[in-house]
């Protein structure tokens, strides 16, 4: 059978995805392989596929215990063995699932890293076929990754001692170039076995929003998306419990989900949030590694981010079915403070590692004061050259009907402000000059004399600050120096000094929801009767079948195997679980 005709059969899908095609087929040619593509863009298959192309054993090496049961879950409803080892499960488990593996019961096996400082489990998987090994969130492995774990670094060099050498893949959805060019070393990747399909997620319309009462925002949005699911990131366990209980008093459907809970306590709220039994998750960066959910329809982040590598998969976990969703930054100036508060405390780390952390803090920061294409310059800071350099034209920036101000007689102040403190102080220190300050801090350097105290007073320090900032971003000011940065002037600075160049500031609003064409009832039928299966099987709903599916189906209304068979997602596997139930649906309400 050929691999397109296992994509249609176990998984209802007609075509390979960009680069799935190119990576199965290293992988079935022997080649180690290093995959780079966005959330959603269809990692799983890569290795699957080959999976279940060829014998022997497929192991893969995950970081995300808390998605390894929901992705075995789903392989047996394709009808594929699979199983997982990880540390919850008993040990009376774990050992009588090695036994299985060694008998030759499973064609996939999903273990955590740490499973190999294990000797009986290296020694079972040493005597066994193992054909591939994939690495699933390999930027994981590589020191420059925004989430490295040492243990997993450790398991490369066991995996490399087993005596048949099996096929090696490392995926990933965020990793910059030295993260790449890390993995490649560490996995034996060569230059022309490296796929990367680029990292844009055009179904995802992103949004900075400042200057809103965040809580009020909140409430508001939620009201106006009350049938969507979404999840709420916010910095602090405090900001997590404070969040939870306003919008459980307000009457949402609300979880909560941060490592101040107890391990109970947040298996409950996490399978609450997977099985359609909650619609809004608050939590810390702590939720969401391995969260397959495929319905997330918005991420709001309460807070800011402290880099972009975390936004950027945080953010991802909304529309991994393909449909729009929102992706939204509520930002404020305190929060800056807390994460150079939080790197500073960071025992985890050396100076050069700290120094690291706030260069990427600030570019966390530019990020929410670029009046460019916010898609694109995510692409930009992840050296993307395979998506489109077009503005994405749906961004909180690219959709603002509110024009451009030309802001250059404001910018010129800042310019020679900076100038005259000689590039030695940072934005803070800059704004109270130039609001005229009584502050003891410019009495003391005497920067209450400079011609430029007091040029823009008219403006509130808050203002100044956010305006100086959005001239970092836009490369007119070089912010450096870590944690207390001083802000020089760019090479770009002297042509706006010199009248040379103009600088415009672009208002931003918050984008409406989309309307979406599908038959509503219909889809809420399907939901119900999808949530009733999924609860008899004790799997998640997106399990069964994903909301796009559905969609689909809501608008076709399928009367044959042959009609159901056409929808997304619907392969033969699926239909022979589900696709009777499903019609005999649409034959009711016929």
């Amino acid at each position: 059978m050929s691999t397109l005709d296992l994509l249609k059969k176990y998984f209802g899908y007609d075509a390979f995805r960009p680069g799935q095609e190119k990576i199965v087929n290293q992988i079935l040619h022997q080649e180690n392989t290093l995959a780079i593509m966005p959330t959603g863009g269809g990692k799983s298959i890569c290795y699957q596929i080959p999976g279940l192309a060829q014998d022997g054993i497929t192991i893969v090496i995950s970081p995300l215990i808390s998605l390894m049961k929901d992705q075995v879950d789903a392989l047996h409803s394709l009808g594929v063995t699979a199983t997982y080892i990880n540390s919850s499960l008993t040990t009376e488990e774990q050992f009588s699932r090695l036994a299985e593996i060694r008998n030759g019961e499973y064609s996939f096996v999903y273990v955590a890293p740490e499973r190999f400082d294990s000797n009986a489990f290296f020694d079972a998987i040493n005597s066994l076929n193992v054909s591939l090994i994939a690495f699933d969130e390999a930027h994981c492995i590589s020191q420059w990754g925004h989430d490295f774990r040492p243990s997993y670094r450790t398991v490369v060099q066991a995996v490399n001692q087993l005596r048949n050498r099996p096929v090696l893949i490392g995926l990933t959805a965020t990793a910059t170039t030295e993260v790449i060019r890390d993995l490649q070393q560490l996995l034996d990747v060569e230059d022309n076995a490296v796929v990367n399909t680029g990292f844009a997620r055009n179904n995802l319309m992103f949004q900075v929003v400042k200057g809103h009462d965040r809580q009020g925002y909140v409430m508001d949005y939620l009201k106006a998306h009350q049938d969507d699911t979404g999840i709420i990131y916010a910095i602090t366990r405090k900001q997590v419990d404070q969040l939870y209980f306003l919008l459980q008093e307000k009457g949402f459907s609300v979880r909560k989900y941060h490592a101040g809970m107890s391990e109970e306590a947040r298996k409950e709220a996490q399978n609450d949030f997977i099985y359609d039994n909650a619609q809004v998750m608050v939590a810390t960066n702590a939720f969401g590694m391995g969260i397959d959910k495929s319905n997330v329809r918005y991420v709001l982040h309460y807070a800011l981010p402290k880099n972009l590598e975390s936004y950027y998969q945080e953010a991802g976990r909304a529309g991994r079915d393909g449909e729009p969703s929102q992706c939204v930054i509520l930002f404020s100036g305190q929060d800056i403070t807390l994460q150079k508060y939080l790197i500073d405390q960071s025992e985890m780390m050396d100076e050069e590692k700290k120094k690291g952390e706030y260069d990427k803090l600030q570019a966390m920061i530019n990020y929410c004061h670029t009046d460019q294409c916010l898609q694109q310059y995510i692409l930009r800071y992840f050296n993307d050259t395979i998506s489109s350099t077009e503005a994405c034209g749906s961004c909180s920036n690219c959709d603002s009907d509110l024009g451009k101000v030309d802001r250059t007689k404001e910018a010129q102040k800042v310019l020679s402000c900076v100038k005259r403190m000689d590039e030695r102080f940072g934005a803070s220190l800059v704004a109270k000059v130039l609001k005229g300050s009584n502050d003891k801090k410019v009495k003391q350097f005497r920067f209450d004399r400079l011609s430029t105290y007091g040029l823009l007073k008219e403006m509130t320090e808050k203002e100044l600050v956010s305006f100086i900032q959005f001239l970092v971003a836009e490369d007119f000011l070089v912010s450096e120096g870590g944690r207390y940065p001083i802000l020089r002037l760019s090479k770009r600075a002297v042509s706006v000094l010199t009248g040379e160049e103009k600088v415009y500031v672009q208002a931003a609003k918050v984008k409406t929801k989309e309307v979406v064409e599908y038959d509503m009832e219909m889809f809420e039928h399907l939901r119900k009767l999808r949530k009733s299966l999924a609860d008899q099987q004790a799997v998640p709903p997106y399990v069964i079948f994903s909301d796009k599916s559905l969609r689909e189906m809501s608008v076709i209304k399928p009367k044959s195997k042959y009609e159901m068979l056409q929808i997304h997602g619907v392969g033969e596997r699926k239909f022979e679980q589900y696709g009777e139930v499903f019609l005999e649906c649409f034959l009711e309400k016929a």
